[in-house]
């Protein structure tokens, strides 16, 4: 468009048998700064718009004869109007006989823009074409931002149920860089000052940006929110932008859209190219808003919940003895682990437990049903019940009742499973009581893996317990407990998951640890559930 506000570097195709017709068209139109594309009938207008389509280069108009000599103006228009990819193009339909208003209505009814009697005056033309050339432009504006108002939506979905930070940066790096069509950063910089970092997609399969590069950008974050409020826009300059967050190894100008989080003490950054561009969108800051104010609500619970697994990891390793921490139990030979669930899931109720009672050894392993801070809190209650209760009471199903009756006192909404083993290390006879959970393996030195056939009601449900099942551990025996954290997988039958468990540690190496190791290796990597193991053998 020039001062005047006229179009101009437009194309406009004109249809029209009549050789006179078109040059008389064609000479008005480039004398107004069109450019002009002119063929003879529907079919040469059809076939030149295929070739254009192909060259991603449709005409901005295009003015038809309606008394074509192989179809009806008309007819070409309904035509177009039924191809999508040249659907937008307006028409303005024209004839040199005086056609009485109501057939001029087919043409209005196939989409044309309008319709024209030549000759007309130049002005008049130029202004018919103007009309449509705008009019087409402003819906395919509509459209755009339409689409990309749904990309928004979208975008903001799939930031909402980021399950951690990282998730969340990633997903609103890849809306950002859709909305754009330019590659996208963004950071989450939480209260310890670690940096969570997401890319759009086509950039994260290629050479990252060093840890220099990261800190770079967190003191530069925390500067630039220092005392702010609501979203502040601003370019960082190559010099202070690191290299390659963008494309590897290419300096950028970032334009950076920042909020902090409710709290006001969390920022979040949405960071793009500038490509050295002055100009700025508007429509697009407006979108990168959004984005970034959406964001940063996001990450508001995901923050909270990361405070709250670092309490709750905080009191279970506080509780849980490490290995070398285990109390003195003579006759026995025990190995544990604990590994907590994956960053993108709740920390549970997991325990194990290994206690002195009398001559003999009393082992548990147990999960309060739930994730999240109170079941850590629970879980920390039934175990040091456990071990109030073992100074006068032994028998594992007495020692189920009463964590049974604890829970129902205490936490009536709350269930937990527990297998207790009670282990006599002189004759190895063992007792046990289980309370809805996985029941012990015994490994024999043969390579035999058997589950003991123990089960029972869970705490918290008020039913009785059975009486303990009674076996004789041998000396080359061991004896295995593990919560269901290690095997349980979505959309797999336990069952199923107790035999590959069964056939893991039948196959493993000789000795506690090695078991311990090689049930891990197997099966504990990215849990959706806190995994807690327990192996026990005589003393040689």
């Amino acid at each position: 468009m020039d001062v005047n506000g006229k179009l101009t570097d437009t194309t406009v195709l004109v249809v029209d048998d009549e050789p006179a017709s078109r040059y008389a068209l064609g000479t008005v139109l480039r004398r107004a700064g069109h450019q002009v594309v002119a063929v003879a009938d529907g079919r040469q207008a059809l076939a030149e718009l295929d070739v254009r389509l192909r060259k991603g280069s449709l005409p901005d108009v295009a003015l038809v004869d309606v008394n074509l000599p192989d179809m009806s103006g008309f007819e070409l228009c309904r035509r177009l109007k039924e191809r999508p990819h040249m659907a937008t193009l307006p028409v303005v339909h024209f004839s040199a006989l005086r056609v009485p208003p109501a057939d001029r209505c087919p043409g209005l009814d196939t989409g044309a823009e309008a319709y024209l009697t030549v000759p007309a005056e130049p002005e008049e033309i130029e202004a018919a074409v103007r009309a449509a050339v705008r009019a087409a432009r402003l819906r395919a504006d509509d459209q755009a931002l339409v689409r990309r108002l749904k990309l928004l939506s979208e975008t903001i979905v799939t930031i909402q149920s980021a399950r951690s930070l990282h998730e969340l940066a990633d997903a609103a790096a890849d809306g950002a860089a859709r909305l754009l069509g330019s590659p996208a950063a963004v950071f989450v910089l939480d209260q310890d000052d670690e940096l969570y970092r997401g890319l759009s997609r086509e950039r994260t399969s290629l050479a990252l940006p060093d840890e220099g590069a990261h800190r770079d950008v967190a003191g530069l974050l925390r500067r630039l929110t220092r005392g702010q409020s609501g979203v502040r826009i601003t370019t960082v300059p190559t010099p202070l932008w690191p290299t390659g967050f963008f494309r590897p190894g290419v300096e950028h100008d970032a334009r950076l859209t920042l909020v902090l989080t409710q709290d006001g003490k969390v920022p979040v950054c949405v960071a793009t190219p500038t490509r050295g561009q002055r100009r700025v969108d508007p429509e697009n800051e407006a979108l990168l808003a959004q984005l970034a104010q959406a964001t940063a609500l996001a990450a508001e619970p995901l923050l909270m919940y990361q405070v709250e697994r670092h309490v709750a990891l905080t009191l279970q390793h506080s509780f849980l003895p490490r290995p070398h921490q285990l109390p003195e139990l003579p006759g026995v030979d025990i190995a544990v682990r604990y590994e907590p669930a994956s960053q993108e899931t709740e920390i549970g109720g997991d325990f194990y437990a290994a206690l002195r009672v009398g001559d003999g050894v009393l082992t548990a392993v147990g999960d309060v049903v739930g994730h999240s801070l109170e079941a850590a809190t629970v879980m920390v209650e039934l175990r040091h019940a456990l071990r109030a209760y073992c100074l006068t009471e032994s028998d594992p199903a007495a020692l189920a009742d009463r964590l049974d009756r604890l829970l129902q006192h205490y936490h009536a909404d709350v269930t937990a499973t527990v297998c207790l083993a009670l282990i006599d290390p002189a004759t190895g006879r063992t007792r046990v009581a289980n309370a809805g959970h996985i029941p012990p393996l015994i490994l024999g030195d043969d390579g035999s893996a058997e589950y003991v056939k123990a089960s029972g009601p869970l705490l918290g449900v008020g039913l009785p317990h059975p009486p303990p099942t009674e076996l004789v551990l041998e000396p080359t025996d061991r004896l295995l407990m593990v919560t269901d954290g290690l095997i349980e997988t979505r959309g797999t039958d336990l069952t199923v998951s107790m035999e590959h468990l069964r056939a893991a540690a039948g196959g493993a190496l000789p000795g506690l640890e090695a078991l311990c190791d090689t049930l891990l290796a197997c099966f504990g990597r990215d849990r959706e559930d806190d995994v807690a193991l327990l192996a026990l053998s005589l003393a040689n």
